[in-house]
């Protein structure tokens, strides 16, 4: 317990109950002492007091009228009360007002450690009742507010219910990475949030956690609040910057540090490369040889949250879509280690600053470049690669599309899609118009069919489609070609 306090209007007893309860084997941080009632009273509303031992017979003001006086309060301790009168009528008032022992004169030192054991073990129970009642309210403000679902009405029934329980004074909110280990002390501290780790911190504590190992790291500290009305914008301050710590590698304070102006064609940029075309390319060049570019492809990527040009929410999802991808991708080689590492590095707020995600994250892709690229030549993708452009070439004509075909040759969509180009110079929509448009070619140059039978023939259901695309890719429309062919000019 922290603080015991004793009201007895003789030193010499004052003395002896001081020694009992500091040889009684409960810890005690101060205890203090009265001569009389009156001042003890004073005392109580000045300070907490955990247990207060007191006589009944004083001067000034006696310890019945302490203890009704006290049981008024609202900050009470648990009172001991010690009379050198085995009168039953005292017994009786007192414990009518709250007192939780009655013990005679002369004291006897087991009775003290076993009543100071006794009422240390129900302060500790409701220390920790305190902090889960504080802990969920906490929880339960910043899930509405989150979820942005709170009403007046919510919001003030939760505070009206968690304000007993939350600091009187001043307090900030610091937000750090999930894998830190902090000594809450009577600090509150949730942990596995959406953000991190975060931990509600008394006025008094603040200056002493700014000094600590965990400041050292990249923390994300509000601005000063008081009040549990405030804890929720305490929270988003925190919460802002944790985000702005975990790109800037040091500790921010909301009020000190700002995010970067960006403008808009960086903006514009940055929300081209999260485009799930780039995420293709650079998941494609996985594997290949070309590891220089692979590198700075992935270099690129990072550099939109280093340099502030995305937020880390939106980065965070590109990454998740990304680890996704290539656990698809490369499923036939992924490993139960590369699992680990993917579902690590889907979550951000557990490493402490980008530098050390980047590192993780960039890794994992170089070693997994390096077991795809080390792979023998695949005979059997060739193999299925050289059958599907036979399958191409016999059924051109037909609604044929990239999904089709890699069904038909049993391969996943995206791997196909890479392999096919890997393999035949081109994306897999350009082969088969360059297949369609040399058919149409020798229809044009051989026969007299019309351009629409032609067109039909090859494949397109839409005669005007068709002709767009003959002439982006011969230079002239099919009518011209085949003037021109007819004169002899190819």
């Amino acid at each position: 317990m922290q603080t015991l306090l004793i009201v007895e209007d003789e030193k010499m007893i004052r003395q002896g109950i001081k020694t009992m309860v500091q040889r009684s084997g409960v810890n005690v941080d101060l205890i203090l002492e009265c001569s009389n009632g009156a001042d003890a009273l004073n005392l109580l509303t000045e300070r907490h007091v955990d247990v207060m031992f007191t006589d009944i017979r004083m001067q000034k003001m006696d310890g019945i009228e302490l203890v009704r006086r006290v049981n008024e309060m609202e900050d009470k301790p648990l009172i001991v009360a010690i009379s050198g009168y085995d009168d039953f009528t005292y017994a009786v008032e007192m414990l009518r007002n709250g007192v939780r022992e009655y013990i005679l004169k002369p004291v006897e030192r087991d009775k003290i450690a076993e009543i100071l054991k006794k009422l240390d073990a129900e302060l500790e129970q409701a220390n920790r009742e305190h902090s889960k009642d504080i802990v969920l309210g906490i929880r339960q403000i910043r899930e509405l507010i989150e979820k942005g679902s709170a009403s007046e009405s919510e919001r003030e029934l939760i505070i009206g219910k968690y304000e007993p329980y939350f600091y009187e004074g001043d307090f900030a909110v610091c937000i750090f990475d999930g894998g830190s280990e902090y000594d809450a002390g009577d600090d509150f501290v949730i942990e596995d949030t959406s953000d991190g780790t975060v931990a509600v911190l008394k006025s008094e504590h603040i200056n002493a956690f700014l000094k600590g190992e965990v400041y050292d790291k990249c923390v994300g500290l509000s601005g000063i609040h008081r009040g549990l009305a405030e804890l929720p914008e305490a929270y988003l301050e925190a919460s802002l910057m944790r985000k702005l710590s975990f790109v800037r590698s040091h500790t921010c304070k909301f009020g000190e540090d700002t995010p970067k102006s960006i403008n808009e064609n960086i903006l514009e940029n940055a929300a081209e490369q999260l485009s799930s075309s780039e995420r293709t390319k650079r998941i494609q060049l996985l594997g290949t040889s070309k590891t220089d570019e692979v590198l700075q492809k992935w270099k690129a990527f990072f550099n939109l949250p280093e340099r502030e040009s995305v937020g880390l929410v939106e980065f965070s999802k590109e990454i998740d879509a990304t680890v996704t991808q290539i656990l698809e991708v490369y499923k036939e080689n992924i490993t139960p280690e590369d699992i680990e590492t993917a579902d690590r590095c889907r979550i951000l707020h557990k490493f402490d600053n980008l530098s050390d995600y980047r590192n993780c994250f960039t890794d994992w892709i170089l070693d997994l470049n390096k077991r795809l690229a080390d792979r023998p030549d695949d005979i059997n993708i060739r193999r299925k690669i050289a059958q599907a452009r036979e399958y191409i070439d016999e059924n051109y004509e037909s609604d044929l599309n990239m999904a089709v075909v890699s069904n038909y040759v049993s391969m996943n969509y995206s791997l196909f899609s890479y392999s096919f180009k890997q393999y035949t110079g081109m994306n897999f929509v350009n082969y088969l118009k360059e297949i369609r448009i040399n058919k149409a070619r020798e229809l044009l140059s051989d026969t007299d069919l019309k351009i629409v039978e032609i067109s039909q023939m090859v494949g397109y259901e839409n005669e005007k489609n068709f002709m767009k695309i003959f002439k982006a890719l011969c230079g002239v429309t099919p009518g011209e070609y085949r003037k021109n062919t007819a004169k002899g000019t190819p």
